[in-house]
């Protein structure tokens, strides 16, 4: 198992990143790299929480997203080609006095196959990297989106 955490201050809103990170829309790899147009299939959206499937390279999961609260966003792999166990993501928001915000990201993979086995074992072995630069990248993609928060989307 593959267990990590990364850490971001961003001038997003929390409440701008989670409209960033519930785009389901075509384009999504332009915010988030492992998650190919080709993989994307949306089950179920409600207006906090989601059904999804994504991936790339070879690699899929389904994952129930969960922004019920404010502060912190759920993702459970439910099925994949490749994880399983306990693996998901997490975020959490903190909102900090100058209007920036600090992300806490945490990526747990658990291989429930020799496949997910061997990329839990890489992520753990230099791959790391990888993942914290796909993290960067999303949260610079989404600072420049430049999201409007879902509440005032929906109010308007």
């Amino acid at each position: 198992m593959f267990k990590t955490t990364f850490h971001q201050t961003t001038t997003a809103t929390p409440e701008q990143y989670v409209a960033g990170l519930t785009d389901f829309g075509p384009g999504r790899a332009k915010l988030f790299g492992n998650s190919a147009d080709s993989y994307l299939k949306v089950h179920s959206l409600g207006r906090t929480e989601a059904d999804v499937t994504e991936g790339s390279g070879g690699v899929w999961e389904r994952l129930r997203y969960d922004w019920s609260d404010p502060d912190w966003v759920a993702l459970t792999t439910t099925d994949s080609n490749a994880w399983g166990g306990s693996s998901g993501h997490a975020y959490t928001f903190t909102r900090n006095d100058d209007g920036t915000t600090d992300i806490d990201y945490l990526v747990i993979r658990e291989g429930k196959n020799l496949k997910g086995r061997f990329l839990a074992f890489l992520f753990g072995h230099g791959g790391r990297g990888k993942l914290e630069k796909a993290f960067a990248n999303s949260v610079k993609a989404i600072e420049a989106a430049d999201y409007e928060p879902a509440s005032a989307a929906v109010a308007a």
